[in-house]
């Protein structure tokens, strides 16, 4: 690893595997590796300060690995930990690192597709609970209206392998309610939790018609490839070798093989890394 300097993947478990997926596909050249959590897994209700030991401290083990840049592709670890990850921690790092998150790229453009200027945001608990979408979103959409539901049961239960099954379908149901009880004139639904791709099949299937529903790897595939734009001296850096490299904490590699297949469309091989 010491001749590549790949950009790093980070996320609690799988739900980066869908980013990462959108961000292979439109930049298929550069190196390549991803970080699952999954030893400590789900994130989403803990508190601000233990996501943001856990997020540094496998940004830490990317740098180590020769990333020298770094996508938190968790919207959990990008409310309760980017900020403080880019104000104080890389301080004491090389001045050359940098850290990016999945909130402000997608709140820069979803103002776009709604017509009523309203939009509903589902999430993790820890998401809602930071504001975060709030917040950015009202930083670029100011005459956007956000709806905000947590989901908590919808990623224990795609971790699970049960996004795809008719059980799925009643907690589906039951927050989608939720959050057309808040608004009428929501017309646009924000997957803001990266795992809940798995589901915008079912999801879509519920809402009508005139509701579309927006996940988040197109946008950040495509705000990575205008921040490599905008900052040479970072893409310079990067290697260019077409390689892929999985990574998990858990030390059940055949488990995380077979379900991170799933959220990459394409078979996954991974090393496990121990935390300590």
């Amino acid at each position: 690893m010491e001749n590549k300097q790949p950009i790093g993947i980070f996320d609690s478990g799988y739900g980066g595997l869908t980013v990462f997926r959108s961000i292979a596909n439109l930049l298929p050249d550069y190196d390549y590796i991803y970080l699952g959590d999954n030893a400590r897994a789900p994130y989403g209700n803990r508190s601000f300060n233990t996501i943001h030991q856990y997020t540094w401290e496998c940004v830490q083990m990317l740098f180590k690995m020769g990333c020298p840049l770094v996508i938190l592709a968790c919207n959990t670890a990008s409310a309760k930990a980017l900020r403080t990850i880019q104000q104080q921690d890389l301080q004491k790092e090389d001045r050359g690192k940098r850290v990016l998150g999945v909130i402000r790229p997608t709140a820069e453009v979803i103002g776009n597709y709604t017509k009523t200027k309203e939009i509903g945001v589902l999430g993790t608990k820890g998401t809602v609970q930071s504001g975060s979408y709030l917040i950015e979103i009202n930083n670029f959409s100011p005459d956007v209206k956000v709806h905000q539901q947590a989901c908590p049961l919808w990623v224990p239960l795609i971790e699970n392998g049960e996004y795809d099954k008719p059980g799925a379908d009643y907690f589906v149901a039951s927050y989608l309610d939720q959050i057309l009880s808040q608004s009428a004139n929501i017309d646009t639904i924000l997957l803001a939790c990266t795992h809940y791709p798995l589901l915008q099949e079912k999801i879509t299937a519920y809402l009508p018609a005139h509701i579309q529903v927006v996940a988040q790897g197109d946008i950040v595939a495509k705000s990575l490839q205008d921040y490599l734009y905008r900052h040479p001296e970072m893409e310079k850096k990067l290697t260019k070798n077409a390689m892929q490299q999985f990574f998990t904490t858990s030390d059940d590699t055949p488990d995380f093989n077979h379900h991170a297949s799933l959220f990459f469309s394409a078979q996954v091989e991974s090393e496990f890394i121990p935390l300590r």
